[in-house]
C-alpha cells in the first residue's frame, strides 16, 4: 500500500520524499557514528598535544639531567686534582716517596731523612720533614727545581749547603733543608681548632 502512494505522487513529491529518507539516514548516521568519532578524534588530540608537552618536558629534564651529570664529573675531577695537590691526610709515606723520586731523578743521593711535627693552621697543617742530601751543586739545584714540580704542594725551606768535597773533577756538596707539604683540614676539625684557639 506504500509503493502505491509512492507511485502516485508526482515526480517532484517522490524527489522531494528521496531527499527526505537521505537526510534522515544522514542525520542517524552523523548522530550515531560521526558525532562519536568527531568526541572520540577530539580526545586523541588532546591527549596527542599533552604527549608532545610531556615529551618537551621530558627532554628538558634529560638535558638537564645531562648537564648536572657532566657538571658532577667535571667537579670530581677538579676535586681529584685538589686532593692531589692538598690531601685530606699528611699521607707522610707518599710525600717521601715523591722525595725519592726526584731525588733519583735528580741524582741526588738522600741520605737520610726526619719527619718533624706537624703544625695546624685554620684550614690546613704543615707536614715538615727534615733531610740530608748530597750531590752536585747543579743536581742539588735540579732537585729543588723538580720538587716545586710535584702535583702535592711542598716548599723547601732552610737549604743548608756544607763540606765541599772534590770527587774527581766534580765538587760533591752536603745540603741540610727542610722540606715542607700541607693537607687539608676536615671541616669539623678546622671548627674545633678555631674554637680552641679563642
Amino acid at each position: 500500500m506504500a509503493s502505491q502512494s509512492l507511485n502516485n505522487l508526482p515526480l517532484t513529491g517522490k524527489v522531494a520524499f528521496g531527499v527526505f529518507i537521505g537526510l534522515l539516514l544522514g542525520g542517524a548516521f552523523y548522530v550515531l557514528d560521526y558525532s562519536d568519532t568527531e568526541t572520540l578524534l577530539a580526545r586523541e588530540r588532546k591527549q596527542s598535544v599533552e604527549s608532545q608537552a610531556m615529551l618537551a618536558q621530558q627532554r628538558q629534564s634529560q638535558a638537564s639531567y645531562v648537564a648536572d651529570r657532566d657538571e658532577l664529573v667535571m667537579r670530581q675531577q677538579k676535586q681529584r686534582e685538589l686532593n692531589k695537590a692538598l690531601p685530606t691526610d699528611a699521607e707522610t709515606a707518599a710525600f717521601l716517596s715523591a722525595l725519592q723520586g726526584v731525588a733519583n731523578i735528580s741524582g741526588i743521593d738522600l741520605k737520610a731523612w726526619a719527619p718533624l711535627e706537624e703544625t695546624t693552621q685554620t684550614f690546613y697543617a704543615k707536614v715538615p720533614m727534615r733531610l740530608q742530601i748530597s750531590g752536585r751543586f747543579h743536581q742539588i739545584a735540579k732537585f729543588v727545581y723538580e720538587v716545586g714540580k710535584q702535583e702535592r704542594i711542598i716548599n723547601m725551606e732552610n737549604l743548608d749547603l756544607s763540606e765541599p768535597k772534590k770527587e774527581g773533577e766534580d765538587v760533591v756538596l752536603k745540603a741540610n733543608c727542610l722540606a715542607t707539604t700541607f693537607h687539608l683540614i676536615a671541616k669539623k676539625e678546622a671548627s674545633a681548632s678555631g674554637a680552641g684557639a679563642k
